[in-house]
């Protein structure tokens, strides 16, 4: 399959030794900065998409359509592997089986599935989870959809901090048992809760949203996490940076005057336009 090698690319990440950091991305320019950069995995939050494509919070509004669309444009923009948070697959377990066929089919590395009870439940200000039995039902219907071996599939729990470390433990440990890839937590706030996870499962661990006690990347790899988020700095930097221009613009400030934009150099990068000019030489008769 065209998309394989970056599927193991992200498989040579779990298996390995070492933890990393990988790039947050939501469209074509910000994965191709990624790739520029050097990092060897790009992570397509859900937080990130709703508000790249929709302009929302992080309240499950996106759909699955927009999500596949949106990781199919930067499929086609880089090479770069990105793993996808795919929240609760958008519905039940055949909404998962679903969910994983449409995002390997737009070029996802491998994709998260979440026991989170979205959308919130009426009248529930409180983050709730699923059943375990659920849970379990979800993982393996994401097993089956992917027709791509190379697929990773990794089972997500945020019981850490909803019920208890115990709770995520014991889903972790059945979602371990239906044969996903690797488990991924939130809400782990200590070395303590760190160890417990990591002596009850075998599987590679990603971690998100971790203190400051656990940002030490030999520290993590020594408890088997091979993938640590930092968050979504990228697209909140972004943000600002249209704001202060569009701002500056609007109180008068002149085009030239502006600071902070992106250089012509790095913009022909990002835009790969020394490509472009190779195709139209070669496709169109123009010259070099």
């Amino acid at each position: 399959m065209a998309f394989r090698s970056r599927r193991e690319k992200l498989r040579l990440i779990l298996s390995g030794s070492a933890c990393i950091h990988p790039g947050s991305v939501y469209d074509a320019i910000s994965i191709r900065i990624a790739e520029d950069l050097g990092f060897p995995l790009g992570m397509f939050g859900g937080s990130v998409a709703s508000l790249a494509v929709l302009g929302d919070p992080d309240v499950t509004l996106i759909t699955l359509t927009e999500l596949a669309e949106q990781m199919r444009r930067m499929s086609r923009a880089a090479g770069l592997p990105v793993l996808v948070d795919a929240d609760h697959g958008y519905g039940n377990a055949l909404n998962v089986r679903r969910t994983v066929q449409e995002l390997e089919t737009a070029g996802a590395a491998g994709l998260t599935i979440e026991d989170t009870l979205l959308p919130a439940a009426f009248g529930e200000a409180k983050t709730q989870l699923i059943s375990l039995e659920e849970g379990v039902g979800k993982m393996k219907a994401a097993l089956d959809g992917r027709s791509d071996a190379s697929l990773v599939i990794i089972g997500r729990t945020g019981a850490a901090s909803i019920t208890s470390i115990e709770d995520a433990i014991r889903r972790a440990q059945a979602y371990e048992a239906t044969g996903v890839d690797a488990l991924f937590f939130t809400g782990i706030k200590s070395r303590a809760e760190l160890e417990a996870v990591a002596a009850a499962t075998r599987l590679p661990i990603v971690l998100g949203g971790a203190p400051e006690e656990l940002s030490s990347l030999d520290y993590l790899a020594s408890q088997r996490v091979r993938i640590a988020l930092q968050g979504h700095a990228p697209i909140a930097a972004a943000t600002q940076a249209v704001y202060e221009t569009q701002k500056a613009l609007r109180e008068g400030t002149a085009p030239k005057a502006l600071r902070g934009l992106a250089s012509s150099d790095l913009t022909t990068r990002v835009m790969r336009e020394a490509d472009v000019k190779a195709r139209s030489a070669d496709f169109l008769g123009l010259k070099k």
